[in-house]
């Protein structure tokens, strides 16, 4: 059984994961300052301040639920920016063109009248 474990967290794709987790979390520092101190205040230019918090139905704070989704939206925004531009900048990998059908038959056929005229009669 350990050594199923070990085998299991040492795929490919655990490790993957666990690095994703961990640049992540430290990522989110990075989105989390963007939106508040730099987003934030500059749609706070065209809008006004942006403070859904006060808003409230009965007990429940409904306004820090509306912060909350604003920036989520704002995070995942930024993030699929950077996953855009991370595909531009990546170089496409170059396509092996199969011959077509007709392509393979003429070749074949090349093939065999090569072979024939090499044949001593």
């Amino acid at each position: 059984m350990l050594n199923d474990f070990k085998n299991f967290i040492m795929r490919g794709n655990v490790l993957d994961l666990a690095v994703g987790v961990i640049i992540g979390g430290a990522f989110s520092n990075i989105v989390n300052a963007l939106t508040k101190y730099i987003l934030n205040p500059f749609i706070g230019l065209f809008l006004g301040h942006i403070d859904l918090s006060s808003i409230k139905v009965g007990m429940f704070q409904v306004g820090s639920f509306l912060n909350a989704v604003i920036e989520f939206l704002i995070i995942a925004f930024v993030v699929f920016l950077i996953v855009q531009g991370v595909h531009k900048i990546e170089r496409p990998k170059p396509q092996v063109q199969q011959p077509s059908a007709e392509e393979q038959y003429l070749q074949e056929i090349r093939d065999l009248l090569k072979n024939s005229n090499n044949r001593p009669q």
